[in-house]
């Protein structure tokens, strides 16, 4: 008999069935391999999860129909994380699954086995030669460790070279890494995952995007050499990811570095897990149960006793959880070695400046950026971070500052491109005779200027000077480094060798603005990425922040100093009861169906609902509290009242959604 997990994402029916193995199908039928099974009549998929003598069920079992692949893609590390993951989350397995295991490619599958097969190697059709960074090879599986590495710039660390020498030794080492500014932090990731491969476990590297992968990607060819790591991401398609998905999970390579999905890849050996950025919104998955990147990894260490790295240049107030708890240590330079490498930040609006310029505060470019960008543009390229997309994203009336809604849905206007007319952000009904109902007037002026208003503003003011816009689907990776202006929002802003001459970051007040638990972490984070790009103090790298300076966030980017920052915002979650000082739950769905959630839920005793506001057209969102010792039986209420309602058929959505701190 065959224990299977059946791919039915529903609450009531998330648990293992047993199905008899016809004798046909017996060697076929290995733990870890997909099968397609008979489930409420239909023809559905599943993994086989383990092969039993006597089964529990008192009924009669159905046979499996067929056995999909013999490839044992489920490894049992996998399987219990899964479940893991989906009791925190109040979800299911099979959800967590669909994020785990990638859609099978049965050509990728059958090449990859003819690989592995003497007999079938040579009479398989040639492929690229293993040995570029990411591709990986047939070289190092079974062969010799990669050696120890040496500290190199983790030297530049008090704990660094300790840190290294654990993980070389086979000890599992957990810190909370605060970067230096600069370009190295994709080589000391590389260091520390050599570190661990020297000692036989494998390593597993987490990144945000496509760029800080491909950053990464070189810096593992380079320590590592040649074969000896795989990168997981979406833009290598289907059959090209799933080929280096299978070389991950026969044990054929070791270390993987990879974008969120990855967080789940099959690593034998796990002896160390990394999360670059963890604070960027890319590491939480949209789909349900919602995991995020930085606790299942951390999970995925405790179970494993593996090391752990969780950096960036910003901390979270989730990180310094993690060290304030003594799961994880922290890991910084001294505060004379980040001042050597920090750029020379500056608040357009301090006392100084106001006693020049009347304005520094109120003006959306104030004059010290003004005279710092054509200061640096001598030396270089200056970068100009402007935190929304478009053109104009917000207009009002011109006259009396009301804001110009749609006449048709009430929604708000923006200005796409110059003369062009308003055009509502809801229902994209364009309007060029709008008029102002409160005063008539028939023009707008700019609320929210976005990054291509930016730029056209700019080259005027810096006629002869190369403009260079960086965002959203026209995101560039890098710009030379000659003088420019550099016109990007945030995360997409382009490398240069040797960093930026200067920054200037605009609009501080939108990100600061935003009406979300984590607004001043994130400004901070965006900003601390930005700043990071541009050369040192020392080399004449300058940073305006067009913020108010007295600001705990500002004097943060200021000091360089996120540790104290994040220590603070700790203590106000803490003292405010909001994650990740206590486990918190969103359920979202109409007003009725929330109600009727909540009302069946049998929340444990010591969890509370705090309130439920409106989310948005039609619904609302009820968020329920828990001490963090409390938070697995508030998941497994939650998903036990979510079980409840799919075994009924009810017809109404209720999503549920633990710590989503985006979203408080």
């Amino acid at each position: 008999m065959a224990r299977v997990l059946v791919d039915v994402p529903l609450a009531h029916l998330d648990r293992p069935f047993d199905y008899l193995v016809p004798e046909r199908m017996a060697a076929a039928a290995v733990p870890g391999c997909r099968v397609r099974v008979r489930f409420a009549g239909q023809l559905t998929g599943g993994f086989l999860l383990d092969r039993v003598a006597v089964s529990e069920h008192p009924g009669r079992l159905a046979a499996l129909e067929r056995v999909v692949s013999p490839e044992p893609v489920l490894t049992p590390e996998i399987a219990a994380l899964a479940r893991e993951v989906a009791d925190r989350y109040a979800g299911t397995v099979a959800d967590v699954l669909r994020l785990a295991i990638p859609p099978r490619h049965a050509a990728a599958e059958a090449a990859a086995r003819a690989e592995s097969t003497p007999g079938l190697r040579a009479a398989s059709a040639p492929r690229s030669a293993p040995g570029a960074p990411g591709e990986p090879g047939s070289g190092p599986a079974g062969g010799s460790l990669p050696p120890r590495p040496e500290p190199g710039p983790w030297e530049r660390y008090p704990a660094g070279p300790a840190f290294l020498s654990a993980l070389a030794d086979g000890r599992a080492p957990r810190a909370v890494w605060t970067a230096l500014p600069g370009p190295d932090w994709p080589e000391e990731i590389a260091r520390a995952a050599a570190a661990a491969a020297a000692a036989g476990p494998g390593a597993l590297i987490v990144v945000p995007d496509a760029r800080d992968l491909g950053l990464v990607d070189t810096a593992l060819g380079r320590v590592l050499g040649p074969g000896r790591h795989a990168c997981l991401a979406a833009g290598l398609g289907p059959a090209e990811r799933y080929r280096r998905w299978l070389a991950v999970a026969r044990g054929d390579i070791r270390v993987v570095a990879g974008t969120r999905a990855a967080m789940f890849a099959p690593v034998a050996g796990l002896g160390l897990v990394v999360v670059w950025d963890d604070g960027d919104d890319l590491h939480a998955e949209p789909r349900a149960p919602y995991p995020h990147a930085r606790e299942v990894l951390a999970l995925r260490a405790h179970r494993a006793r593996a090391g752990a790295l969780i950096g960036g240049f910003a901390r979270t107030a989730e990180a310094t959880n993690l060290v304030a708890s003594g799961w994880a240590r922290a890991l910084a330079a001294p505060r004379d070695v980040v001042r050597r490498f920090a750029p020379d930040v500056r608040p357009a609006g301090d006392d100084a400046e106001l006693a020049r310029d009347e304005a520094a505060r109120s003006a959306r470019m104030p004059s010290l950026a003004l005279r710092t960008a054509r200061a640096a543009l001598d030396r270089g390229p200056v970068l100009v971070q402007v935190p929304r997309r478009g053109y104009l994203t917000a207009v009002a009336c011109e006259r009396c500052r009301a804001p110009a809604r749609c006449a048709r849905c009430g929604g708000a206007l923006a200005v796409e491109a110059g003369g062009a007319p308003a055009r509502c952000r809801w229902c994209g009904r364009t309007d060029p005779r709008w008029r102002c109902p409160a005063c008539g007037h028939d023009r707008v002026r700019a609320v929210v200027t976005g990054y291509r208003r930016t730029a056209e503003e700019l080259s005027r003011a810096f006629p002869g000077t190369p403009v260079v816009v960086s965002g959203g689907t026209a995101t560039l990776g890098s710009v030379p480094h000659r003088p420019a202006l550099v016109i990007a929002t945030p995360g997409a802003e382009p490398l240069v060798a040797g960093g930026y001459a200067a920054a200037v970051l605009l609009d501080g007040w939108v990100l600061l603005g935003r009406p979300s638990l984590t607004a001043a972490q994130e400004a901070l984070r965006r900003w601390m990425n930005a700043a990071a790009l541009v050369a040192p103090g020392s080399a004449g790298g300058t940073v305006i922040l067009v913020a108010e300076a007295a600001l705990p966030v500002a004097q943060a980017l200021i000091r360089w100093d996120p540790v104290t920052h994040a220590e603070r915002e700790l203590a106000e979650r803490e003292a405010l009861g909001f994650p990740p000082a206590v486990r918190m739950a969103a359920v979202t769905g109409s007003a009725a169906a929330v109600a009727g959630f909540l009302a069946e839920t049998e929340l444990p005793p010591q969890a509370e609902v705090i309130g439920t506001a409106p989310a948005g057209e039609d619904k609302v969102q009820a968020l329920i509290r828990a001490p963090r010792r409390g938070g697995l039986a508030l998941a497994a209420a939650l998903r036990q009242a979510q079980a409840a309602r799919t075994a009924r058929k009810d017809a109404s959505q209720v999503r549920v959604r633990l710590d989503p701190a985006g979203e408080i």
